[in-house]
């Protein structure tokens, strides 16, 4: 091969025929190749990336929005001063007494069921109880013993003090003597004590009522084996007791109420008040104010007062509800809001007032029913604003966003 047909160069390698680039020049052009690829992938990925992520924040974002309520907002329309109060209450009989058994036996004979007018130490029923009435006949005999021996105690220290005086007998024997007589004399009164306790334990065989009023339960029945005392107290340890019969007392019913600190100045011994109930409309029951607890409750703000009402009749029923009118020496201001307003929940009626973008429960007391309108005697005062037509699931201290449109000024719609 000749020189012309190779080509040489230093530090390469020899080709025939044709021209040979360097190998750095290959890589630069390799490596600025890769350069503008990773670029052109960077580029790409950003406009790809970025629009997605912004696209999930404004998702999330709409999500949050979505899921504030919106609510409508009104202001409360200020009602002519109240005259009276309407709370709930709880009507309770005067006197109620659960009735156990005091002796062991089984119930012979029972003489008056649920409903039953009885009057005081009226016979409710009879247990047998043949332990009692033979320990009784054994104390009985214990004690006719122990006077017997009293008796010759006795007849026999009397003829040592005649015999001391003539110096028959010694001063020590006299004194033993009457001692035993002491001693005798101790166990007759401790066999008497013992009769009496056992006269005292027969006399329980025979249950009797306390007090005139009205069996509400019997939970007994003839030949049942009854056990002294109560279970739920422990009265008789290792008893089993269980109420037999339920009395209560209901010429008078007393009624309870809670009356806002408000107006605790007005719930005064001696104030009349009126009680309407469900079970009978159109009818009102004039009760008395009778006492109140003289301090006001820390956790609702409230006096607890008691009203009495005669019941001679009996027709109204103690665990009754009612709604308890009480009158108020002076008028209270009030306020006018729509019923749609209005939160009935378990711990009592509310409303939703505006503060901020949050909402707020406020628990009030109802005055007057207008129908569509209500009268708001306390709990709200006629310069907040209130939600209205608040949605089921609102609860205390949750954001809400007021509807556009909607005027917080409005006042509420009807008289």
């Amino acid at each position: 091969m000749s020189s012309e047909s190779k080509h040489t160069t230093e530090g390469g390698t020899s080709h025939e025929y044709g021209h040979v680039e360097p190998p750095a020049t290959s890589t630069k052009r390799v490596g600025l190749v890769l350069l503008i690829v990773a670029i052109v992938a960077v580029v790409l990925a950003v406009t790809g990336i970025l629009p997605r992520i912004h696209a999930e924040k404004k998702l999330v974002a709409d999500t949050n929005d979505a899921a504030i309520p919106q609510v409508l907002v009104i202001k409360p329309k200020e009602g002519a001063p109240a005259q009276e109060i309407v709370l709930p209450g709880n009507m309770q009989a005067f006197r109620d007494a659960p009735i156990y058994a005091r002796t062991n036996g089984y119930l012979r004979k029972w003489y008056v069921d649920i409903g039953g007018r009885v009057r005081k130490g009226q016979l409710l029923a009879v247990i047998d109880s043949p332990e009692v009435d033979q320990q009784l006949t054994q104390g009985q005999a214990d004690l006719a013993t122990a006077q017997s021996n009293l008796q010759i105690a006795q007849t026999t220290a009397n003829r040592y003090t005649d015999l001391l005086k003539t110096k028959s007998v010694s001063q020590q024997e006299t004194e033993n003597f009457l001692a035993d007589a002491q001693a005798k004399q101790t166990m007759v009164h401790s066999a008497e004590a013992n009769v009496r306790r056992l006269q005292e334990l027969q006399s329980f065989e025979k249950i009797m009522a306390p007090f005139d009023g009205v069996l509400t339960a019997r939970n007994t029945d003839e030949g049942q084996l009854i056990n002294a005392g109560n279970a739920s107290t422990g009265t008789v340890p290792g008893a089993n007791g269980r109420e037999l019969f339920h009395i209560a007392a209901i010429d008078t019913l007393r009624v309870f109420i809670n009356v806002p600190q408000i107006y605790s100045r007005d719930a005064k011994p001696s104030t009349e008040a009126d009680l309407t109930l469900t079970q009978f409309p159109g009818r009102k029951f004039t009760g008395k104010l009778v006492r109140n607890a003289n301090a006001i409750d820390l956790a609702t703000r409230t006096l607890l007062v008691e009203v009495d009402v005669k019941n001679a009749s009996g027709e109204l029923l103690p665990g009754s509800y009612a709604e308890v009118h009480l009158k108020l020496e002076k008028g209270a201001p009030t306020v006018i809001l729509p019923v749609s307003s209005l939160i009935f929940r378990s711990e009592g009626l509310r409303v939703a007032t505006l503060e901020g973008d949050h909402a707020r429960l406020v628990p009030i007391v109802l005055g007057r029913d207008f129908g569509t309108q209500v009268e708001v005697a306390s709990g709200l005062t006629a310069d907040q604003n209130v939600i209205d037509s608040p949605p089921d699931s609102l609860i205390d201290q949750q954001q809400v966003k007021v509807i556009h449109g909607a005027s917080p000024g409005a006042p509420a719609t009807g008289k």
